[in-house]
């Protein structure tokens, strides 16, 4: 199985969605925005790679530098 960052933005919204349920108070609404917490967390790290590996293409595309090497761990 391979998530995406479109499955990424899925999540995001579901999380904003159940964060908006104005049914959810007190414990339920505690626990429930500790969860969205941890999916922010996750997720920014997420986003930090992507970019990281973006940005690793944009080098290795960069034709003035046409002997630039990337890492193996930033290889997309």
């Amino acid at each position: 199985m391979r998530n995406t960052m479109g499955d990424l933005n899925n999540h995001l919204f579901a999380q904003l969605e159940r964060l908006s349920d104005e049914e959810l108070t007190g414990e339920k609404l505690a626990d429930e925005i500790s969860r969205a917490k941890a999916v922010t967390s996750v997720a920014s790290q997420i986003i930090a790679n992507g970019s990281l590996v973006l940005d690793a293409i944009k080098l290795a595309d960069d034709k003035m530098n046409a002997n630039t090497a990337i890492p193996k761990m930033l290889e997309g």
